[in-house]
């Protein structure tokens, strides 16, 4: 109904001023009477999500376990099958669960805010707060959070994600605005109509919309599972081909050939993954980091360039006026004030700001003007202009690029260039101001110089991207000797490219193009789109490309970008397209990015290494062991007691104090796969090494229960000491493991002690000597033998982190 409506009777309707907006006492009554502004977010089932932990590959395996088993009248092998089963999918859906309320923590700080008009001050408040009456300001790159009516100003808007129109639609004073709109250029004044369920969609737009890529996680574990399903596939062949050539009954083995082949399946990784991530980014939320999709955090890890926005992030984006030169018949003080009458506070535009600034800090008084029209900047006119009424008169202010203002004006843009040169020299920036009746006698009164200092840790936190193997890529609007100052106080390089070149190559020769983003050092006087194709160009050339924006049309490099980064003042649409959001200033919050990022890497393939080690080892040794002895050495109980003892030592990797690389991480499946085979065969010698002397020299060859509990704890043992072997890249004693991960070792070290030194139905003791034997080898090859081969192996791929 509001639409037909005209903007008095709007005001009636909903009883507010428009000039003083709500009253404290009339916002907190709406709010009882109208709800918040949303629309309650439709969840899955909890139960649903955990009866489907039962479902899948994974599960249908160890579920075919138990019903053989009890087809078998092999209860015991059941009961801890099925206790296995039910743990894994309690653990999976509790991790999720505290994954899931990481996120949505993290998210509920990126909520979409606005800027409304209460008790005639204006204040920015989130959007959920907002009722009906509220009257609110939108700018360009702000979402629309409610039905609005506008009273005041013209906007371009974006309605594509509500009716599929792909351009953009003109809105003027009286026209509706409706929620979840984008506001693409322009600004205006608007009084909210209807909100949360009320409004005509029937939903409050959120700001934070999850990309669903095809994760890191699912391409890594469908790797890992298709190599350890070859290696246990063959291992299994030559078993049941023996046992067919030896008469033995092959129901018998099966059993076992699943329970061997479920071990062999990654259970825990997309937990894993999951978990590591979830954990990284609380502790990067801790350092001014959210990350609104938890695989970013990951990505982080394999960036090898970053593009940064000169403005805001390598410097303080705080501009300040710092020099002005008057035309002939103007002074320094005409200069500001025309300036500052072409400049709007409700904006908050750094420009417009250092202007009413400087007037203010000079006791220029701005009473007696009205700006009765004002157009704020636009990045495609690069100006920002006004209508001033003083005492019945008229005249028009404009303030902008130096050479888009002599354009204008018609005036010798050499001449004025040659001034803003020594400005340029010092790393200022020029703006030019003029003034005139019309748009026909517009003349410049004066230039400005503004200055944008660098932050004082910038050049610090640059240096250090560059020592973790990150090449730095500096993005800026401003001119191209600006740009070369800047570059050189911070030492990002002195190879700075004109966009313009780069621009026209794109279409010419996008080869070409590719090598220039690649060999330079930053860009000066950038566009918008060029920042997509700059992105697009790198990752041609094979590079993982991070993005800083904070703009509108920074929205598209940022959504292309591996790892977009929203900085601190971005607009809402730039914080939607990233995956990170930064809520510190400056460049610190990005290295910390990178360095967990590295962290998370670490601690994944620190998993991945040991299940593949581990998996090898229990399947080739049992497979070796049978050939050998003709036997069995293990039970199916064994290996599922085996699993489950432990999977709390590998789920506590994720916590693990693991150290960042000097160089951005790649996920080589095979080169890792391949190098942990090496690692497995030793070990599968070492054990049957330690079977040997088990058999040979302590009496275990004539009891069969016996063996198998000795074969166990080779198992176990080397699989606990194989984690603190493959945890460190380098040699094991050079980082000291998380307490988590130690007190869990620990426990687990007691209790399988205790366990196969007293025994438990499926278990038979051994002696506390076997034991001891058994933790003494297993612990001198794991550190003596293993570890220094572990560490010549990976110094040679270069998968060794420091």
């Amino acid at each position: 109904m509001y639409e037909k409506m005209s903007i008095e009777e709007v005001v009636e309707n909903l009883k507010v001023d428009l000039k003083e907006g709500l009253t404290k006492e009339e916002v907190e009554a709406r709010a009882k009477k109208y709800g918040y502004n949303e629309v309650p977010e439709k969840k899955e089932n909890p139960y649903i999500k955990f009866a489907k932990k039962f479902w899948g590959l994974t599960a249908w395996m160890l579920e075919a376990v138990i019903v053989l088993s009890y087809i078998l009248h092999k209860y015991l092998d059941m009961y801890i099958i099925a206790a296995l089963l039910l743990v894994n999918a309690v653990i999976g859906f509790m991790q999720e669960e505290r994954a899931s309320k990481a996120v949505e923590a993290l998210k509920q700080r990126l909520r979409i805010n606005a800027r409304v008009l209460r008790d005639g001050k204006w204040q920015l408040i989130p959007a959920r707060e907002l009722v009906p009456g509220d009257v609110i300001r939108l700018r360009a790159g702000d979402f629309v959070p409610a039905d609005v009516k506008l009273v005041e100003g013209e906007v371009e808007v974006d309605q594509s994600a509500l009716t599929g129109e792909s351009l953009t639609v003109a809105k003027k004073k009286s026209d509706m605005l409706f929620s979840g709109s984008i506001v693409k250029s322009g600004e205006t004044t608007a009084v909210t109509v209807l909100t949360g369920a009320n409004t005509y969609f029937g939903k409050t737009t959120e700001l934070v919309q999850l990309a669903r890529p095809k994760l890191h996680a699912e391409e890594v574990t469908s790797q890992v599972v298709k190599w350890l399903l070859i290696i246990v596939s063959i291992a299994l062949l030559v078993a049941f081909s023996v046992s067919y050539m030896m008469s033995i009954n092959l129901i018998e083995v099966v059993s076992l050939a699943l329970v061997l082949l479920a071990s062999s399946i990654p259970v825990a990784l997309p937990a894993m993954f999951t978990i590591s991530m979830a954990i990284g980014s609380m502790e990067l939320a801790k350092k001014g980091v959210l990350v609104t999709r938890l695989s970013a955090a990951e990505d982080a890890a394999t960036m090898d360039t970053l593009c940064l926005d000169k403005t805001g992030t390598i410097t303080m984006n705080k501009l300040s006026i710092t020099d002005v030169i008057p035309m002939e018949g103007f002074t320094e003080n005409e200069v500001l004030l025309y300036g500052a009458l072409a400049s709007q506070e409700a904006n908050h535009d750094p420009i417009d700001l250092a202007f009413l600034k400087a007037v203010e800090e000079r006791g220029i008084s701005l009473e007696g003007y009205l700006q009765k029209v004002f157009h704020p900047f636009d990045p495609k006119t690069r100006r920002t202009e006004a209508v001033i009424e003083r005492e019945g008169k008229t005249f028009k202010v404009i303030k902008g690029a130096l050479n888009v203002i002599a354009e204008l004006t018609k005036e010798d843009e050499k001449a004025l260039n040659d001034k803003a040169m020594n400005f340029a020299e010092k790393g200022y920036r020029t703006l030019a101001v003029a003034m005139g009746e019309s748009d026909e006698n517009l003349k410049i009164v004066g230039l400005v110089a503004l200055y944008d200092m660098p932050r004082p840790d910038a050049k610090k936190f640059i240096e250090e991207l560059k020592s973790l193997g990150v090449s730095i890529k500096m993005l800026t609007g401003d001119a191209l000797p600006i740009a070369k100052e800047t570059a050189s106080q911070v030492s990002i390089g002195d190879k700075i490219t004109n966009a313009q070149e780069f621009r026209e190559l794109v279409e010419k020769d996008p080869e070409k193009a590719a090598m220039i983003a690649e060999e330079s050092d930053g860009f000066a006087e950038v566009y918008p789109q060029d920042k997509y194709s700059i992105v697009k160009s790198l990752q041609k050339r094979g590079h993982i490309v991070g993005m800083t924006g904070d703009g509108v049309n920074d929205a598209p490099s940022l959504k292309q970008a591996e790892v977009g980064i929203a900085v601190s003042t971005a607009t809402d649409v730039a914080k939607g397209a990233a995956s990170v959001v930064l809520t510190g200033e400056g460049l610190s919050n990005i290295v910390d990015l990178v360095k967990t990022g590295r962290m998370i890497y670490q601690r994944l393939l620190t998993w991945i290494f040991n299940k593949v080690v581990k998996t090898f080892q229990i399947v080739v040794f049992v497979v070796v062991a049978f050939l050998l002895t003709k036997k069995f050495i293990v039970s199916a109980f064994d290996v599922i007691l085996l699993m489950f003892v432990v999977d709390f030592v590998t789920l506590s990797i994720s916590t693990d104090n693991a150290r960042w690389s000097k160089d951005p991480d790649t996920w080589d499946v095979k080169g890792i796969v391949l190098s942990s085979m090496l690692l497995g065969i030793l070990v599968v010698i070492e054990s049957l090494i330690i079977l040997y002397i088990g058999m040979r020299y302590l009496g275990l060859n004539t009891d069969y229960n016996l063996l198998r509990t000795y074969s166990f704890s080779i198992l176990f043992y080397f699989g606990i000491f194989t984690v603190f072997v493959v945890r460190e890249r380098g040699h094991f004693w050079e980082s000291i493991p998380s307490k988590s991960l130690l007190y869990t070792v620990i426990a687990d070290l007691i209790v399988v002690t205790i366990l196969v030194s007293v025994g438990i139905p499926g278990v038979k003791p051994i002696p506390i000597t076997h034991t001891a034997t058994v933790i003494t080898l297993s612990l001198l090859f794991s550190f003596l033998v293993n570890d220094p081969v572990k560490y010549l192996m990976l110094r040679r791929k270069s998968l060794k982190s420091v």
